[in-house]
């Protein structure tokens, strides 16, 4: 998966990342997503060691442009955990109690406690996204916050937390492809807002936001993953792989906290 990596302070052109790549995955379509059906087994199972192991804390955060995928991938790749482990934080406009506070309080908030499993769809990445898009802040302000988001980040796995961060790269014709979609499509009307257009314009704004975010804040503690995203199955492939093999990683075992469990079958059986 070293390909989809981001180095630490690697110089970043997403020019550079192919969104209909097949990556590692150059087998058939339906081979891929027989591979997929597995992984998604594995990641249940996982979950399940994570927490009734009650050690680790997994943050998996999700990054994308409009139409990126970040809510079909969360339905695809988490469909065989359990909800009583695993939850998922969306971080949409700012409310007016949270403008209070610093922009990080809303976020650590959220963050997991052992044992447990957190999804961020859109993340604390939107303070130096859309905030410096639409120059929310002065430049000043937000650009000193890629250096508070890498030590907050140290911090969480300082703690314990395990960070993943993908970023689902699509490209304009395909969020094209997508809008029309949502737009011709019943069950999908809802989601299309008018303002994604004007979004749109900003393109290439957002492309040089997303570059040096990704080139500032992709850690040791804290890397970044560009996942092709033009393709569905590819994009969940490449998801569910870095995610299976990072918590195979952490060598989880459920606990065996009773160590003669004689005395009690003795018990039950007699009862």
């Amino acid at each position: 998966m070293e390909k989809y990596h981001i180095k630490p302070n690697a110089k970043v052109r997403l020019s550079d990342y192919d969104p209909n790549a097949l990556g590692d995955f150059e087998g058939e379509k339906r081979e891929c997503k027989k591979k997929f059906k597995q992984l998604c087994v594995q990641l249940g199972s996982l979950q399940k060691k994570l927490y009734a192991e009650h050690k680790h804390k997994i943050l998996i955060v999700f990054q994308a442009l409009d139409t990126g995928g970040k809510d079909g991938t969360i339905r695809a790749v988490f469909k065989k955990v359990n909800p009583q482990g695993v939850k998922v934080a969306n971080f949409k406009v700012p409310t007016p109690i949270e403008l209070d506070h610093d922009y990080l309080w809303r976020v650590h908030t959220k963050v997991p406690g052992k044992g447990e499993m957190v999804i961020f769809n859109r993340s604390h990445y939107e303070d130096v996204l859309v905030v410096r898009v639409h120059k929310l802040v002065p430049h000043e302000v937000w650009s000193k916050r890629y250096r508070h988001i890498n030590e907050f980040e140290q911090i969480l796995t300082e703690e314990g937390t395990t960070i993943l961060k993908f970023f689902l790269h699509i490209d304009l014709e395909e969020q094209k492809k997508r809008f029309l979609e949502r737009l011709e499509d019943p069950q999908k009307n809802w989601k299309f807002n008018p303002k994604d257009i004007e979004e749109r314009k900003l393109w290439g704004k957002y492309k040089e936001a997303y570059e040096e975010m990704l080139c500032r804040t992709s850690t040791d503690w804290a890397p970044w993953f560009v996942v092709p995203a033009n393709r569905n199955w590819i994009r969940n492939l490449i998801v569910a792989s870095i995610i299976v093999n990072t918590l195979n990683k952490l060598d989880m075992h459920f606990p065996n906290l009773i160590e003669n469990p004689e005395p009690y079958k003795a018990a039950l059986e007699s009862d």
